[in-house]
């Protein structure tokens, strides 16, 4: 019955902890089209390189369309691109 509950109470505490995650990436969004390279570098597994890759592209192609458009900056792929997702929009 102890367990059950030790169970019961960790999941609703790993609920709440992803919740203040989401709530949390949510504050700290970051606008693909408006962001500096500054900015982009605070992104998780973003450093100087990729982050002046991005504002490349969009000087070249124009503002972002969607974060998916973000797989065709050089150096950024599927898995950088899952991680990122919480972090930025494109506005």
């Amino acid at each position: 019955r102890k367990s059950q509950e030790r169970v019961e109470e960790f999941a609703a505490a790993t609920a709440t902890q992803r919740q203040w995650a989401a709530q949390l990436a949510a504050a700290r969004t970051i606008n693909l089209n408006t962001a500096s390279v500054e900015e982009l570098r605070r992104l998780p597994r973003i450093g100087e390189a990729t982050a002046e890759r991005i504002v490349a592209y969009r000087q070249t192609h124009g503002p972002f369309l969607s974060v998916q458009e973000l797989d065709r900056v050089s150096g950024i792929g599927p898995k950088t691109l899952e991680e990122l997702r919480p972090y930025v929009i494109v506005e």
